[in-house]
């Protein structure tokens, strides 16, 4: 099968696209034939080498981290899913690989994908969504009436993030730049800034949760609007000690994320608020929710581009630039 693949870290050099055998399935697993891979940040910070401490990959590694597809295949021991299955999925770390022709995932990895979905629309869905679902729901346990802040509202997980938190009940404000305004107050926004001309830290107080997805100082200034008890969740960084121990780090990696940390978190509790590191994980039941939501239409999917497969490159470029409105999605059929 044809897959993008790196050999190495690297910010400059491009994806390989390269001849591979096709995955061999273990008795727990589903083979999906990939009709389309969402494409993330994420996958351009693994590349880089950003991650390599919290995720150290063997090369060659195959990248992509969303995927919506078929069913060609499954274990012995399979019980949810049978040949022909429409799924979608993010598989766990150290078993991504969506930028190819075909998958192997773990099925507690995997949902049905929503049948009101294309296949493009539900592949740029889970990683996007179960971050803002580990983010709301398990970690901030958002509440009607609380007020959250959603950094960067027009990106892949800003959009969904604010349509899962007006579900919940909570008040939304988030920052963008002016032309996507009408877009966001469509997903149901209610506090627009306009990060060009505004400074969100003099608009905003008194705040119960907020969802950081930028640099340092702009976490530092985040910090400054929660309310006494609120709460921080970055799914920038810096990581935790808390993350560290979470993942079993070696007893080096907990040392140097506790030094990576300890500023922010110095600072968090000297204004009385929390703060935590949230790297999302694969979770077939949460994107059973998910699709719940999707089918009543609570959410749905915001769509900037979408690219064919031999363009892979090109659409991981889009994502690095930092334009893209929604998510970008590589289609393979």
């Amino acid at each position: 099968m044809k897959a993008y693949c790196i050999s190495k870290y690297s910010k400059v050099e491009k994806l390989q696209l390269i001849e591979v055998a096709e995955p061999n399935i273990k008795d727990n697993e589903v083979l999906v034939e990939i009709h389309a891979s969402g494409l993330n940040v994420l996958d351009s910070k693994i590349k880089s080498g950003e991650f390599k401490l919290i995720l150290p990959y063997k090369f060659p590694l195959i990248l992509g981290h969303d995927v919506a597809g078929v069913i060609t295949q499954i274990g012995k021991n399979v019980k949810q899913f049978k040949v022909g299955d429409e799924v979608y999925s993010r598989p766990s770390d150290f078993h991504i690989g969506t930028f190819a022709e075909f998958i192997s995932i773990n099925e507690k990895d995997v949902a049905l994908k929503p049948k009101k979905l294309s296949m493009e629309e539900a592949a740029s869905i889970p990683l996007v969504a179960l971050t803002v679902w580990q983010a709301f729901v398990e970690k901030a346990n958002l509440k009607k009436g609380q007020k959250v802040f959603i950094q960067a509202g027009s990106g892949g997980v800003g959009t969904i993030a604010i349509q899962l938190a007006k579900h919940l009940g909570a008040t939304v404000a988030t920052t963008a730049s002016e032309k996507s305004f009408a877009m966001l107050k469509n997903l149901g926004a209610d506090i627009l800034i306009d990060y060009k001309t505004e400074d969100f830290e003099t608009v905003l107080k008194d705040y119960d949760v907020v969802l950081n997805s930028q640099d340092t100082k702009t976490l530092e200034k985040s910090l400054r609007i929660l309310r006494p008890g609120g709460k921080a969740i970055s799914i920038s960084g810096p990581p935790t000690p808390e993350f560290a121990k979470s993942i079993k780090a070696p007893w080096l990696v907990k040392i140097a994320l506790t030094l990576i940390s300890s500023g922010i978190r110095r600072k968090a509790r000297k204004l009385g608020v929390d703060y935590s590191f949230l790297f999302m994980r694969g979770d077939g039941k949460q994107l059973q929710q998910v699709s719940k939501l999707v089918e009543q239409g609570v959410i749905r999917p915001v769509l900037d581009k979408v690219f064919s497969f031999e363009q892979t490159n090109e659409a991981l470029e889009y994502v690095e630039s930092g334009r893209a409105k929604g998510k970008v999605v590589v289609n393979l059929k």
